[in-house]
């Protein structure tokens, strides 16, 4: 099989779910002998792509200035002559668009992967947005995220494919979790061994819901079912200090104070999921993967999420009384979270048990990070005709 070489196409390398995802295809593409390039401004993550056997080709792919993109597209197209590239596979929508340009003058396959919901509001916007629904085969990461490719830009079966974000399942695997770790969140958090921990681990931005989850912990305790249980608020407020503002304002006026906290970006995940007794994705505007609730349950811990967008996607829900691994609720209804959190904090040790290892098999079927990266290759190798995804295992 001749050299493959791919190029992914993102603004920066600094965090989230894009960026992590080329992290990992890269790793998948060094592992089968193919070269992965990566052209990007940079970021924190950039040191993990050439760790991987990345290479990052410095551009100024953030930038949405139509003449920055243009100047992008010559640029990579240059790249893609002089350096065989194989197939081009973008992740956002100003890179996608010199991608885009780029792949069409070259001739080379183009990839898209469809990360968020992105606002169609004004006929602009739906525009701008339509390059990702542009590649010879697009990649949405949930099956709502599909719906909404084919609702807005007509998008056929035939080019779409549905690929779940996956996660490395051994960095949850409980018994991997040394109880130091545990120990020091613990610490870092004021919260006792055997205390409940209800968990909500989302950046501080008022879609994600924050003021929903104190809402329920305030009707918990009015009716005396809230206990010695701490709610953890872990998130970053990425400079909403306003909103953080807020959400201390309600904390204190709720009497709070002893059962909910704020305490910032949690550094070890694993370990926060492996320590609570139950996790909330109450998120009021639409996921398009989320990836906590899947994390959560890798750990073991149930999980509670709101019934918009993918989401619900990612638990078998307790409606469906055999096999459940969490709760689906209404948007926006504390009522509804607060009695499903009751129902999970009065959970027998034996019952939450088995949840949790159903959580995990669960996980396993359908979420890991190598049938993520297996089922990316397999789409370079449906326009390309070569074998890529069996050379990932």
């Amino acid at each position: 099989m001749a050299k493959v070489t791919i190029l992914q196409a993102v603004p920066r390398l600094e965090t989230g779910g894009s960026e992590q995802s080329t992290v990992e295809i890269v790793q998948a593409l060094t592992r089968t002998g193919a070269q992965a390039l990566v052209a990007t401004e940079g970021g924190r993550m950039a040191t993990a792509v050439q760790e991987a056997g990345g290479e990052i080709l410095p551009l100024p792919m953030a930038s949405k200035n139509p003449l920055t993109i243009l100047a992008n597209a010559r640029r990579l197209a240059k790249i893609v002559e002089e350096r065989d590239v194989t197939l081009i596979h973008a992740r956002s929508r100003a890179p996608a668009w010199s991608a885009f340009l780029a792949a069409r003058r070259t001739k080379r396959p183009f990839v898209t992967t469809y990360h968020g919901a992105y606002s169609s509001r004004v006929p602009f916007k739906t525009l701008y947005s339509s390059v990702m629904a542009r590649g010879d085969r697009v990649i949405a990461n949930s099956h709502y995220t599909a719906a909404l490719i084919a609702a807005r830009h007509h998008v056929t079966q035939e080019r779409m494919r549905v690929i779940y974000r996956g996660i490395d399942l051994s960095r949850f695997e409980p018994r991997s979790i040394v109880l130091s770790r545990l120990e020091a969140l613990r610490a870092a958090w004021g919260v006792r061994e055997g205390q409940p921990i209800v968990l909500h681990a989302a950046r501080l931005t008022s879609w994600k819901g924050q003021r929903y989850v104190i809402e329920a912990a305030q009707k918990m305790l009015a009716a005396n079912e809230l206990g010695d249980a701490v709610v953890i608020l872990a998130g970053d407020d990425q400079g909403r200090g306003s909103y953080r503002g807020e959400l201390e304002a309600q904390i204190q006026a709720a009497g709070l104070q002893d059962h909910v906290r704020l305490v910032g970006h949690c550094d070890d995940i694993p370990a926060a999921f492996a320590l609570a007794h139950v996790a909330v994705v109450a998120s009021i505007g639409a996921e398009t993967f989320g990836r906590t609730s899947i994390e959560s349950q890798a750990a073991g811990c149930p999980v509670i999420v709101t019934d918009v967008g993918a989401a619900p996607e990612n638990v078998i829900p307790a409606s469906r009384s055999a096999g459940f691994t969490g709760w689906v609720v209404p948007t926006a209804d504390s009522a509804a979270l607060a009695a499903s959190l009751v129902e999970a904090l009065t959970l027998s040790p034996e019952t939450r048990a088995a949840i949790g290892q159903r959580a995990r098999a669960h996980v396993a079927s359908r979420f890991t990070l190598q049938e993520m990266q297996r089922a990316t290759l397999a789409v370079y190798d449906e326009l390309l005709g070569t074998e890529l995804a069996a050379g990932s295992r």
